[in-house]
């Protein structure tokens, strides 16, 4: 059977496809791993026992602030002006962890994705970041002032529009606070096991769904619920050792989750050097 098509102009999508265009400059390569999510489903079990409901993407985000500020070079982005003959290669890291969240909305009845932005969290506690995660999910997230730019990106001409979400992302400095540090996104919530995404960050994390899995412990095959992760980075900022360092990281934090009760206990360190833990402390400019 065929039909006329119909045409529809994107309007609530804009500020998706002028991000994809921007994005297309990024090197893309893809890592995943299977993150075992036992002690995790118990928390939450018990936070719900509680009437306390918390969601897999803020274990998501409060593992991701602990692993990122421990891992400064991930955490950061490529300098302007490069590539070019005349400019040295540089990245700038950032001494605080914003996540931007990818969240599944209607906006002016239309579906689209809206990208909300967590901050602090390499010190945010787990109710902190589950009370914003709240905030962006409420019926009436569309018309947060949070969401204000997206709205006018919707309504401006293409060229202004263009231009707007071009200048926005001008100055590498103000990055956090209009795109944030990190990209994560989940599609848990359907029959999803893994995805991979490059969110125009360093580093993008992409989160499937919980399934039980047979996984082995003590040499006994035993079912868990297991979670697949997908960690998609940018090589012109990071290197494949790096991102891999990441990953392991965040499985083991998730893994070993604590609830803040032994905030003061370090992770793993595989932060790699002396340098490293020195550009965790702020805002460093240096070469790749």
């Amino acid at each position: 059977m065929s039909g006329t098509p119909v045409p529809h102009t994107e309007r609530r999508r804009r500020h998706t496809l002028y991000f994809l265009e921007w994005a297309a400059d990024q090197r893309p390569v893809h890592l995943d791993t299977e993150v075992d999510m036992t002690r995790i489903q118990e928390h939450r079990a018990a936070a719900r026992a509680e009437g306390t409901r918390v969601s897999v993407v803020s274990y998501l985000l409060h593992a991701t602030g602990r692993v990122l500020a421990r891992h400064p070079r991930a955490n950061a982005v490529l300098a302007p002006g490069w590539p070019s003959a005349l400019r040295r290669p540089r990245t700038l890291r950032f001494g605080e962890v914003t996540a931007k969240l990818a969240l599944d909305r209607t906006l002016d009845g239309e579906r689209t994705v809206l990208s909300a932005l967590v901050p602090g969290l390499e010190s945010a506690s787990l109710q902190e970041i589950q009370d914003r995660v709240d905030r962006y999910r409420g019926a009436n997230a569309g018309t947060l002032p949070e969401f204000k730019g997206v709205r006018m990106l919707g309504r401006l001409p293409v060229p202004l529009g263009r231009a707007a979400f071009a200048a926005a992302l001008r100055s590498p400095r103000r990055r956090p606070e209009v795109f944030g540090t990190v990209s994560v996104s989940s599609l848990g919530h359907r029959d999803v096991d893994g995805f991979h995404s490059a969110g125009g960050t360093a580093v993008t994390l992409c989160a499937g769904r919980i399934i039980d899995r047979a996984v082995v412990r003590a040499g006994q095959v035993v079912p868990a619920p297991v979670m697949r992760l997908g960690l998609t980075f940018d090589h012109r900022v990071i290197d494949g050792a790096t991102a891999a360092d990441v990953l392991s990281d965040l499985r083991h934090s998730m893994e070993e989750f604590d609830d803040g009760s032994r905030e003061g206990v370090p992770g793993p360190d595989l932060r790699g050097t002396d340098h490293d833990q020195r550009a965790a402390r702020g805002l460093e400019q240096s070469p790749r």
